[in-house]
């Protein structure tokens, strides 16, 4: 089993969000496949129907230069031949397992996906961290008010009444 941080560490610069979406460019996913983009793009029309939109699509081109201008890639039109970039999702990502078959393909797309997991567990954990947080945050504020109403409760206390009290109890006939 691969050193997740470290794999995390290498590919989380090349998961982005597009479309509230997790995704991965094809270039980048031909590159650590071995491959060149126009191989993967030719496998990916080749079988359609593997690719659903929730697994794959193009970007537009708004999107294509916010990506490149995120990455600091080259320019999606040279690199491309004037092709607007497809991403996959993780599961986009799995289905490639399916249509490229060279050993270092399949290595590649068990790191993404142990990436991707990696990523997922991390976000959950941090997202249950911060709830924790919050909620001692919100039950420590209860506690200050609390003790500040003790500590005024105690002053009242300390400083005796303000007028003197009346005596209660039985008197005798000397006594007013």
């Amino acid at each position: 089993m691969s050193d997740l941080p470290a794999v995390f560490a290498q590919l989380r610069p090349r998961i982005f969000t597009v479309r509230k979406r997790q995704v991965m460019l094809d270039t980048q996913l031909a590159e650590l496949y071995g491959v060149k983009p126009r191989r993967l793009r030719e496998q990916v029309r080749r079988n359609p129907e593997r690719f659903p939109d929730d697994f794959m699509f193009q970007l537009t081109e708004e999107e294509a230069k916010i990506v490149v201008s995120q990455n600091a890639t080259p320019a999606w039109r040279s690199r491309l031949g004037g092709y607007l970039p497809l991403v996959f999702t993780q599961e986009g990502i799995a289905m490639l397992s399916s249509v490229l078959r060279s050993p270092r393909a399949v290595r590649a797309n068990i790191e993404i996906m142990r990436a991707f997991v990696y990523a997922k567990a991390r976000e959950r954990w941090r997202s249950t961290s911060l709830t924790k947080w919050e909620e001692l945050e919100r039950k420590l504020l209860g506690h200050d008010r609390d003790i500040a109403r003790l500590f005024e409760v105690l002053r009242d206390l300390m400083d005796g009444p303000e007028k003197p009290r009346r005596r209660i109890g039985f008197r005798t006939n000397g006594e007013a």
